[in-house]
């Protein structure tokens, strides 16, 4: 699939200023893409949105390498659907839709399979009167699960929205109906306007939500974004596409190509032969599947939780609020405690500061977030606003103590103090930039 590009990746071991390295791995990923049949205007797009990611500075604690890795998969994940779809199911009519030999048939019996097991009853109506046998085809493999298949097994290839109509009919009480439509080896006006009658009898017919899958095959090539954008607008848009053939034999970049055409995320994945190999798109399970990192969840999850340099010396330079305090403690969390992030700092490590300021804990410090929560917009801009009776409300409203709010109150006043002298220009050109490096390793 797109395991080159891990091993590109691999031999990237250079600083963060070597920007003829990082333009190599660039070139060296795009290479990659063409070679996995991505669709040529996506790869210059995502190597164009790739490189600018790349030249950015890294966040705190995050090597270049590591950067880049999370930039390849913000883009990726741009395309093939950032989030794990939640895919609930409520009385819908499925429209299964896609090219002949992309796996429909296979993709509606593990489709029901899948719903099956959720408890809820599912009918598949077969609209394919093109292709011989079809019918009894779907109904063979469907006999492994508890769907039942609808269809007429020598009907006429004109009766197609009879087909449909008496099969909704028929199914009228289950919960799920699944509809699957012929295929054809390319995507014809006949077959278009089949697809869209399909859709539009679906809609008409019972009061019941219909949603439009297309079923892709991860070999197709690079005539997944054409073909996708075809199916996109015939249908009226795309709800999600399900991915199939996606094994070892498969370059992948079928996937990222149909999504893009399709402008709709994944939402499926068959995974193998047997009927319950089909899974819910999971975004990094899937793309380290892609790139053939196993390591790729924990690396993300460092990502997520480093913090960002240019927000640390935004917040030193600006004026200290509630709001900005607020900001300060989600990533003094993430250092650890106060007293790690203050040993780092020049000049502060050993500076007139409480102990029990130092070592706040984790659960104080989820507390005082629940605190400043509590307060007004103005509270949190002002803060010498918050009077007796202000401190009453607030502890009642974050289900404190009144002693805890004085408590971070006059913790506020102590770290306010100290930020001004943080932000004299001499510190900000040095001890700060060298608490900075020595954060992020540089």
């Amino acid at each position: 699939m797109f395991s080159k590009i891990k091993d590109a990746l691999s031999k990237f071991n250079l600083g963060i200023g070597d920007k003829k390295a990082t333009e190599a791995l660039i070139k060296e990923i795009q290479r990659n893409l063409i070679r996995a049949d991505v669709d040529i205007s996506l790869v210059f797009e995502l190597s164009k949105n790739i490189r600018k990611e790349a030249m950015k500075k890294p966040k705190t604690g995050i090597t270049k390498k590591e950067h880049i890795i999370n930039a390849v998969y913000e883009e990726l994940t741009r395309i093939l659907g950032k989030e794990k779809e939640t895919v609930s199911f409520n009385k819908d009519i499925i429209v299964l839709a896609g090219l002949y030999g992309s796996g429909k048939t296979t993709a509606s019996v593990k489709l029901a399979n899948y719903i099956s097991r959720k408890n809820l009853s599912v009918g598949i109506v077969c609209t394919d009167l093109d292709r011989p046998a079809a019918y009894e085809q779907l109904s063979q493999f469907a006999s492994k699960t508890k769907a039942e298949v609808f269809g007429e097994k020598d009907a006429k290839r004109n009766k197609v929205i009879d087909v449909l109509n008496e099969g909704i009919d028929h199914f009228a009480k289950k919960d799920i109906i699944i509809v699957d439509t012929a295929g054809r080896s390319s995507f014809d006006d006949e077959l278009k306007k089949e697809l869209k009658s399909i859709i539009d009898a679906s809609k008409a017919k019972a009061n019941k939500n219909v949603v439009v899958y297309l079923v892709c095959s991860g070999d197709i090539g690079k005539a997944a974004k054409n073909l996708a954008g075809a199916f996109k607008d015939v249908s009226g848009g795309i709800d999600g596409v399900i991915l199939t053939k996606m094994d070892s034999s498969a370059k992948g970049g079928g996937a990222l190509s149909s999504c893009y055409g399709a402008e709709a995320p994944v939402v499926f994945i068959g995974v193998g032969e047997k009927i319950n190999d089909f899974e819910e798109y999971d975004p990094v399970r899937f793309t380290s599947r892609l790139l053939g990192m196993g390591d790729l969840h924990g690396l993300l999850e460092k990502v997520q939780g480093a913090i960002d340099q240019e927000e640390m010396e935004a917040m030193m330079e600006g004026e200290l609020n509630m709001e900005t305090f607020y900001l300060q403690l989600k990533n003094i969390k993430k250092m650890g405690s106060l007293s790690k992030m203050m040993s780092m700092i020049p000049g502060f490590s050993s500076a007139n500061i409480p102990k029990n300021v130092m070592d706040t804990s984790e659960d104080k410090l989820k507390m005082y977030e629940a605190v400043i929560s509590s307060m007004t917009k103005k509270e949190r801009l002002d803060p010498e606003l918050i009077d007796r009776s202000r401190i009453e409300r607030i502890a009642k409203g974050s289900g404190v103590r009144t002693s805890d709010v004085k408590e971070l109150l006059k913790q506020f006043r102590m770290i306010k103090k100290m930020t001004k002298k943080m932000q004299s220009k001499s510190f900000m050109k040095g001890k700060l930039g060298t608490m900075m490096k020595s954060i992020g390793g540089f």
